[in-house]
């Protein structure tokens, strides 16, 4: 997604560029000041962390790129247009091997024997697990967010708009998905989530579907939010994070709308609570847990809805989605600082710096530990007592 014409580069100048905020109120309303990122609060660590290894890939990075964890390894790529395998247990690099000379452009996606990225002129190339092309799929604009795969079918979105489901073995179109997008949209990367043979994806213009993972069909189409406002800008209201799901509802977090729970079979909105956030949401068997655009990271019963607990010392770090990993909620921040919080209430229980570059895309979890990847191409795992 992108702001059109020029508010694109504008946003990220903000997204990339380690400034204040990258709350995009704060450019477009200059009602309101650039705020300095809160400093950070000094407490007594509950927990000891383990850095367990870490691996510099390579140079500074312009897209939000995020590791995958399969059984045996992780894959990463870079912005010097390099695909690697890991080991997980120490870090050290199995293979890597050059996409190409066009630039990727979203994060590694993997099944059990392939992996696939993305590239700004709209290709996605599969790879086996030693690092040999696979295929390559022409779509229609700049590959955005994760790669999924499920049943045989890799769904990708791109920059337009547009969802598509190939064939993961082929690289073959099974399907796609067209969606017109407003005048106006935040820059961002998101990726849709598959739960048992749906795909859940969230939109430009704030909506919110459900799609047939097998033939591409629609089964709802929701607002997550009305725009509202007297201008374009104020009238921005994108889903720009993946939705989470269970067996029972689907919830998503939107810019300058809400934090919606549908009904995960007929769409029916289930609960709704005032929210903006460009980074997202995590959620685990009772609660949720999400980011907003000042930096608080919240708790809500999955349920009904009800606020635990709010986490305010972090306003305008340019958080990422939480992780919930074991008794903690993760997430990182423009500075490259990891923050666990206690799953209770919210309170800090423990830090680990990085390479003092940003982490733009959420943590995920390897067992016990933490892996995040950082602006500057660094691989960091983080082991958890």
């Amino acid at each position: 997604m992108s702001l059109r014409p020029t508010l694109l580069s504008l946003l990220l100048v903000l997204t990339l560029g380690g400034c204040a905020s990258l709350n995009p109120m704060h450019w477009f309303k200059k009602t309101i000041p650039i705020e300095k990122p809160a400093e950070l609060i000094n407490f007594q660590p509950a927990i000891t962390l383990k850095l367990a290894w870490h691996n510099g890939l390579g140079n500074k990075q312009n897209m939000t790129f995020n590791p995958v964890a399969t059984l045996d390894a992780l894959y990463a790529a870079t912005g010097s247009n390099k695909l690697y395998k890991l080991d997980l247990k120490t870090g050290k690099i199995i293979w890597q091997i050059s996409t190409g000379k066009i630039p990727l452009s979203a994060a590694v996606g993997a099944s059990e024997d392939s992996e696939f990225t993305g590239t700004l002129k709209g290709e996605l190339i599969a790879w086996d697990n030693t690092g040999k092309q696979r295929w390559t799929a022409q779509l229609s604009s700049t590959v955005v967010g994760q790669p999924k795969v499920a049943d045989g079918v890799v769904v990708v979105r791109t920059e337009d708009g547009d969802i598509y489901g190939l064939d993961s073995a082929t690289g073959a179109q099974k399907w796609r998905y067209l969606h017109a997008l407003p005048v106006l949209t935040l820059y961002a990367q998101p990726s849709v989530v598959i739960y048992k043979g749906a795909v859940f994806a969230g939109f430009a213009g704030g909506k919110l579907i459900a799609l047939a993972l097998d033939t591409g069909s629609v089964g709802w189409d929701v607002d997550v939010s009305v725009p509202h406002g007297a201008t374009e800008i104020e009238r921005i209201n994108d889903v720009t994070s993946t939705p989470v799901v269970d067996d029972h509802e689907t919830c998503a977090v939107n810019y300058q709308g809400h934090l919606a729970c549908f009904d995960v079979h007929s769409g029916k909105l289930l609960w709704e609570k005032d929210m903006s956030s460009t980074a997202g949401l995590t959620m685990d068997d009772d609660n949720i847990y999400v980011s907003d655009t000042e930096g608080n990271v919240f708790a809500y019963e999955k349920e009904h809805g009800v606020n635990l607990w709010k986490q305010a010392s972090l306003r305008d770090r340019q958080l990422t989605a939480p992780r919930r990993i074991g008794d903690y909620v993760v997430v990182g921040d423009y500075q490259g600082y990891v923050h666990f919080m206690s799953l209770s209430d919210g309170h800090f229980v423990a830090r680990m710096a990085t390479d003092d570059s940003a982490i733009t895309a959420q943590p995920i979890e390897y067992h016990h530990s933490v892996i995040v990847q950082t602006a500057k191409g660094g691989v960091f795992r983080i082991d958890l007592p």
